[in-house]
């Protein structure tokens, strides 16, 4: 995402569906993310929402990033709870594991591209 603001280019969020799902005490949104087909990871998304909807505080889960063929277009979907024991209790564990290993891997590229490496002498 980092060097797509390098060239001063900004992805437009539109907002499709935002409903409020009492029975399950969730928030469920759904919007699209135009001309990033191909290039948005869920870490970025989930971001990107946080800031878009001012959710900070809140579990945001992605539930799915669907590509449209053809177009640079992506619709994602995002589950916000307000309570991560309620989350993990209604969303499937495998999506918070795989949610874990892409921050450990996302902590590593930024650790590796701050390393500064020595002078040769």
């Amino acid at each position: 995402m980092k060097y797509l603001k390098d060239f001063g280019y900004m992805p437009i969020i539109q907002t499709i569906n935002d409903v409020n799902n009492t029975f399950l005490s969730r928030r469920e949104i759904i919007c699209n993310f135009t001309g990033l087909g191909g290039k948005l990871k869920k870490l970025e998304a989930v971001d990107m929402i946080t800031k878009e909807f001012k959710l900070s505080g809140k579990v945001v889960i992605p539930m799915r990033l669907q590509t449209h063929v053809g177009k640079p277009l992506i619709t994602g979907t995002f589950y916000v709870y307000d309570d991560e024991r309620l989350a993990k209790k209604h969303v499937n564990p495998v999506i918070f594991e795989r949610l874990e290993k892409s921050k450990v891997k996302q902590a590593e590229v930024d650790s590796a591209a701050t390393v500064v490496p020595e002078k040769l002498e």
